[in-house]
């Protein structure tokens, strides 16, 4: 098994090096605004494909997020044997280190309808969303994805940005949720005790990521994170604001509560499913709760960007991933929400213990109780993100 700290890399940078005060900086600076160039269309950006002639692919994906040969870290198991399988050559580059730095790097090409030099970008949801409203993504041809029609499972499919599944398929997915230390704190099975229980004031972490936390508090309310109202939202917000106002919160976080967690120096909070089972690993006083009102389910998505010259090529790729046996390959090292119906079973003859790891294959009665945050436009992505930054005090 691979180190517990591999999840560190990709969820905390979400709010790391440039985080969610960047996101409304870059938001109004191209993605919106009326930029001239910035929004493109199928008709007017055309892709060539060359797959046919060349059997190559670039492939842009997030670090430690495929798996490695534990004595030989430059082998990469499943993509070498896609490699060998197939005949296309893979570069694979590790480049994408946070989404909104990701999105300064390709911005102005896509802007541009110019080739970025890639043919697979793995992003997260809601830049996932933010690239298809601007229309700098290729739509995958279903037919050439057999694997993704049969296995997608059915809590990623239609999602609000990707009505289709035709556009970003999932990874890898996480949970947020809530966590808590048995060693400090009694059982918490609601958001309304985080943020209201005595005996936790001052003991309690909430993340600065707003999708996690307020699609967590929307839920709690009634509402549907992934289909709410601007007074909805703004509802939840104010009861947020009252745990930070009575100081039942300590503070706002990436996943650096993590170590706090495990030490007990915060009794409970708002966390990631990949974190819990990272601490799990070490103390399994450390428990993952689904609150009762629900849990918020997000995915970092591969995608074609415009211009990308190896679309067929991505497709056999991205349709390889969804062989079930591969698929737990995958997860057997990276301990992230398989996307891919069957791998389960896969699973267990690889790891009966991660096979029965609910944060990996979670069942169908947490599943239904997941939402994916609704896609936002331009304008509410600014103005929800300025509100619960001003909550948050950052």
């Amino acid at each position: 098994m691979r180190s517990p700290h591999r999840h560190l890399t990709r969820r905390g940078l979400l709010t790391g090096t440039l985080g969610s005060a960047a996101l409304l900086a870059t938001a109004g600076t191209l993605a919106g605004c009326g930029t001239k160039g910035a929004q493109q269309t199928e008709a007017g950006c055309k892709s060539e494909d060359l797959s046919a002639t060349e059997k190559k692919l670039a492939f842009s994906n997030w670090p430690q997020y495929m798996d490695a040969d534990e004595k030989d870290e430059s082998k990469r198991p499943t993509l070498d044997e896609f490699i060998k399988k197939s005949g296309i050559q893979v570069t694979y580059t590790e480049d994408v280190n946070d989404n909104n730095e990701f999105f300064g790097k390709v911005q102005n090409q896509l802007a541009g309808c110019q080739t970025t030099g890639r043919d697979i970008m793995v992003l997260t949801d809601w830049m996932a969303a933010r690239m298809i409203r601007l229309g700098w993504i290729q739509k995958l041809d279903k037919a050439k994805l057999p694997n993704v029609e049969a296995n997608l499972l059915p809590s990623l499919r239609n999602r609000s940005f990707d009505s289709d599944n035709q556009l970003a398929i999932p990874w890898q997915s996480g949970l947020a949720g809530l966590a808590y230390n048995a060693k400090v704190a009694k059982e918490i099975r609601t958001v309304d005790e985080l943020l209201t229980r005595p005996d936790l004031k001052g003991k309690v972490t909430a993340l600065s990521e707003m999708r996690d936390t307020m699609g967590l508090l929307l839920q709690s309310n009634g509402h549907d994170p992934a289909n709410f109202t601007t007074a909805q939202f703004d509802d939840a917000l104010n009861k947020l604001k009252k745990a930070v106002d009575s100081k039942q919160i300590r503070k706002f976080t990436g996943n650096d509560y993590a170590p706090d967690l495990a030490k007990g120096d915060i009794a409970a909070c708002i966390g990631w499913s990949g974190d819990v089972i990272q601490l799990g690993f070490e103390d399994e006083k450390i428990k993952f709760v689904v609150p009762d009102s629900g849990v918020m389910l997000w995915s970092d998505n591969m995608l074609v960007p415009n211009k990308a010259t190896h679309k067929a090529n991505a497709e056999e790729l991205i349709n390889y991933y969804y062989d079930p046996a591969v698929a737990a390959k995958l997860a057997a090292y990276v301990n992230y929400i398989c996307p891919v119906k069957g791998a389960q079973a896969e699973m267990e003859k690889i790891d009966p213990e991660l096979a029965a790891n609910p944060l990996i294959f979670p069942d169908e009665a947490m599943l239904s109780k997941s939402k994916v945050f609704m896609a936002l436009d331009e304008k509410r992505e600014k103005e929800y993100e300025a509100k619960f930054q001003q909550v948050i005090g950052a």
